[in-house]
């Protein structure tokens, strides 16, 4: 646990620096080596490349076990901190959620607002930030400086859901911040202006997805950093784009017909 205690407190220390910092979004051991070696300071474990990699799919469709799994053998396979995607909390109540992310190393998680085994239901704002409270309840009689990093779906919703989705998304991660969390997740967002209201909406940092090549929507990381963007992960989009050029570059190997 010491050694857990103390990638938690490098990974806290970190996202209260006020720096920008960049979490590559892992799937495997080889994926995290490659992160790692190239000189990130901590990863992210993502749900969505995890179930691509094990024949599996993302929704808490995985047998959170098996999930728990690939993530030791990710945490034990490098030295920087590293954080889980654990979509809604695959069912679990957050103390023994906590626990079993503690028991396999990580050190951080991102926890989401709809709940996948229910149908997509989307959690009440205050539900959502009752079960980020309990998760850092147990974190801290546990002694570990947990990174929480609280995310809402309400912008990907869209108006489908929501009357105004970005207002809805600001009112969740300010009731995330208060209940704990150390970085808020509003997915979905596009354009500089989203990412504006939302970062100014809280004091910790605000997290978006960007494309290992293509950036966001917003523009590059000089851009994202400029707008007060504090923590950036990739999602399932670097092993995608892997994907991508693994198949362009082998089909000049494929016999002609």
């Amino acid at each position: 646990m010491s050694d857990v205690r103390a990638r938690a407190t490098t990974l806290a220390e970190l996202h209260e620096s006020g720096a920008m910092v960049v979490l590559p979004t892992v799937w495997d051991t080889w994926s995290a080596r490659v992160a790692a070696d190239a000189g990130f300071p901590g990863l992210t474990v993502g749900s969505h490349p995890v179930a691509d990699a094990i024949g599996s799919a993302d929704g808490e469709k995985m047998d959170f076990s098996e999930y728990l799994g690939v993530v030791k053998r990710i945490t034990d396979s490098v030295d920087v901190p590293v954080s889980a995607d654990v979509e809604s909390g695959y069912g679990l109540e957050p103390a023994e959620l906590i626990s079993r992310l503690l028991d396999a190393g990580a050190v951080g998680a991102n926890i989401e607002d709809v709940v996948h085994r229910e149908g997509k239901r989307v959690r009440d704002r205050q539900e959502h930030a009752d079960y980020i409270a309990g998760a850092r309840r147990a974190a801290d009689e546990a002694g570990v400086t947990f990174v929480i990093n609280g995310r809402t779906d309400a912008v990907k919703l869209g108006t489908d859901v929501f009357v105004d989705p970005l207002a809805e998304a600001e009112a969740r991660i300010s009731l995330m911040e208060d209940a704990g969390a150390r970085a808020v997740y509003p997915v979905g967002l596009t354009t500089a202006d989203q990412v504006t209201r939302l970062v100014q909406a809280v004091t910790i940092p605000v997290n978006v997805t960007a494309h290992p090549v293509k950036g966001h929507g917003a523009g590059d990381l000089a851009v994202l950093k400029g707008l007060g963007v504090r923590r950036v992960s990739f999602g399932p989009l670097w092993q995608m784009w892997l994907a991508a050029v693994s198949a362009d570059q082998l089909a000049g190997w494929l016999p002609s017909a």
